[in-house]
C-alpha cells in the first residue's frame, strides 16, 4: 500500500491534483478512514455528494468503496452543491456527510469537505484520517460491509428554502453559475422565490469553458456585469464551483463584496435577535464591526476559514457569521453552515422590500480597500514568516496589533493584514484606508516589516496601487 501524498490533507479539507496527488486509490484509503473513524463513534451511515468535475464520479465510488469496508453506510445524493450535502446531514439524519469537490480550484483539481457527527473535519481532525491510513488502523464492521443506497433530497431542500425565504415582490435578476454544480439547482431555487431568471453557464460541465467558478475574482463576473448593462435585470447573483460562496453584482456593474454583504445580513438578524453575537473573519473591513455595534449586536473577530468559523458558531450559538471570501453562515432559520444558495435567497428576501432593490446595497458603508493580495513562498514558510511578524514584527503607527489569525494591524484610518494561507503557499495581505493616501503608508509600513522579517521578500504590491 502507498501512502497518500502528505500535501492532500490541507486545513479545511483534503484537496489534490487528479491522478497526481489525489488517485483513486488514495480516495478509497480515505474513505476508509473516515468510516472507521465514523465507526469508532458509533455513527451508521453517511451521506455523499458531489460536484459537477469530470473525476466526481469515479471518486466518489472509490470513497463509498472504502466507507462501506469499514461497516458504514452510505446514501449516496448524486450531483449536488456541497451545501445540499451538509443539508442532506440533517435531512437524513446521519449528522455526518462527504462532499466530493474540488471547490473554486482548477478542473485538474478534486477533494473532499467532511462533516462527522456534526463536526466540520479540521486540523488535527484531517490529519487523524492521513494517520489512519499509513498505520493501516481500519476498521472491518462487526456486522460486515456497509451498505450503499441512493436518496434525492433536492426537493426537500428547495422546499425548505421556498417554504421559509418570502419575496416582498418579483425580481428579475442574473444568475451566473460559472458551469459549477450551482446551475443544477439555482434557477429553479431562484423561479420557485417568484424571480424571472436570466441565466448564464447554469450547463453543468467540468470543464468550465466560460469562466473560472470563483466569484472573489471581479474578472469572473464580467459576464454578470455585461448581463445587467444589456437587460433590465436589477441584479446579479454568482455562484463558486460547489455553491457554498456567493458574489453579487449591482445593476450598475458594482461588486458587492461579501464583507459588506455580511453588514447587510447582520443589520436583517439584529432585528429579530437584538444584541446577538455576529462573527465575521480577520479579512474584513473595519466597518463590519462599526456596522454590528450600530445596529446594537456584538461583533467577534474570528479565524479565517469555514470550519474554524462554523465551530466558532456553534461554540457561540451566534444567528450569523460571514467571511471575506464569501462563505455566510445563518444559523438563524437555517442550520449554521456556509450556503451561497441560500444566503442569495435570503438577500434578495431584504432588497425586494425597495422599490430600487440596489438602493440598500449602493448605501452600504464602503472604504478604500485592496483584494486579496498574494505573495508566494515555497511550502511552509509563509507560516514561519507571519510567526516572526507576530512575535517581533515593527508596525510603529498602528494603535492595535491583532495576531489571532497572522498580524491584523489597526490604524486610526485603516487597517493591514498580512496571514499565512492554510491551503496555499502563499501569504495573504489586504489593505483598508479612509484615503488612498493613508492606504500608501500602510502598505508601506507593510513592506517594511516583511522586508525586516525576510529579507528579498517580493513586496511589489505597494507599487501596484
Amino acid at each position: 500500500m502507498k501512502n497518500p501524498a502528505p500535501e492532500i490533507f490541507k486545513a479545511y479539507d483534503i484537496r489534490g491534483i487528479v491522478d497526481k496527488t489525489l488517485t483513486v486509490e488514495t480516495v478509497r484509503l480515505i474513505g476508509q478512514a473516515l468510516g472507521s473513524e465514523a465507526s469508532d463513534h458509533g455513527i451508521a451511515a453517511i451521506a455523499v455528494g458531489r460536484d459537477g468535475r469530470l473525476s466526481g464520479p469515479a471518486l466518489l465510488a472509490a470513497l463509498a468503496d472504502g466507507i462501506i469496508q469499514a461497516g458504514v453506510d452510505v446514501i449516496d445524493i448524486g450531483c449536488v452543491p456541497t451545501p445540499v450535502s451538509y443539508f442532506a446531514a440533517y435531512e437524513l439524519g446521519t449528522s455526518s456527510c462527504v462532499s466530493v469537490t474540488g471547490s473554486h480550484n482548477p478542473p485538474d483539481y478534486n477533494g473532499l469537505k467532511m462533516v462527522l457527527a456534526g463536526q466540520t473535519l479540521y486540523g488535527e481532525m484531517i490529519q487523524d484520517l492521513r494517520r489512519r491510513i499509513t498505520s493501516a488502523d481500519f476498521a472491518h464492521g462487526t456486522g460486515g460491509r456497509g451498505t450503499i443506497r441512493q436518496a434525492d433530497v433536492r426537493a426537500a431542500y428547495l422546499n425548505r428554502i421556498v417554504g421559509d425565504v418570502k419575496l416582498a415582490r418579483p425580481m428579475k435578476i442574473v444568475i451566473d453559475s460559472g458551469n459549477g454544480v450551482a446551475g443544477a439547482i439555482a434557477p429553479e431555487l431562484f423561479r420557485r422565490l417568484g424571480c424571472e431568471v436570466i441565466e448564464l453557464f447554469c450547463e453543468v460541465d467540468g470543464h468550465f469553458p466560460n469562466h473560472h467558478p470563483d466569484p472573489s475574482k471581479p474578472e469572473n463576473l464580467r459576464d454578470v456585469q455585461r448581463a445587467l448593462r444589456e437587460t433590465d435585470a436589477e441584479l446579479g447573483l454568482a455562484f463558486d464551483g460547489d455553491g457554498d460562496r456567493l458574489g453579487v453584482v449591482t445593476k450598475d456593474g458594482e461588486i458587492i463584496f461579501p464583507d459588506r454583504q455580511l453588514m447587510l445580513f447582520a443589520a436583517d438578524v439584529l432585528t429579530r435577535n437584538p444584541g446577538a453575537q455576529i462573527i465575521y473573519d480577520v479579512k474584513c473591513s473595519r466597518w463590519v464591526a462599526e456596522s454590528i455595534r450600530h445596529q446594537g449586536g456584538k461583533p467577534l473577530m474570528w479565524n479565517t476559514g469555514h470550519a474554524l468559523i462554523k465551530t466558532k458558531l456553534n461554540e457561540t450559538n451566534a444567528p450569523l457569521a460571514g467571511e471575506m471570501s464569501g462563505h455566510m453562515f445563518f444559523k438563524e432559520r437555517w442550520y449554521g453552515f456556509d450556503d451561497g444558495l441560500y444566503a442569495g435567497a435570503r438577500l434578495l428576501e431584504i432588497v425586494s422590500r425597495w422599490k430600487d432593490a440596489n438602493w440598500p446595497l449602493k448605501h452600504l458603508p464602503n472604504a478604500i480597500s485592496t483584494p486579496e493580495l498574494n505573495i508566494k513562498m515555497n511550502e511552509g514558510e509563509p507560516h514561519t514568516l507571519v510567526a516572526k511578524l507576530q512575535k517581533s514584527g515593527q508596525f510603529p503607527t498602528a494603535r492595535e496589533l491583532i495576531t489571532i489569525d497572522g498580524v491584523r494591524a489597526e490604524y486610526a484610518d485603516g487597517f493591514g493584514l498580512v496571514r499565512a494561507s492554510n491551503t496555499t503557499p502563499v501569504v495573504v495581505l489586504r489593505f483598508e484606508a479612509d484615503t488612498k493616501k493613508a492606504l500608501k503608508r500602510i502598505q508601506k509600513e507593510f513592506k517594511t516589516a516583511l522586508e525586516a522579517a525576510w529579507p528579498g521578500i517580493n513586496t511589489d504590491f505597494v507599487s501596484g496601487h
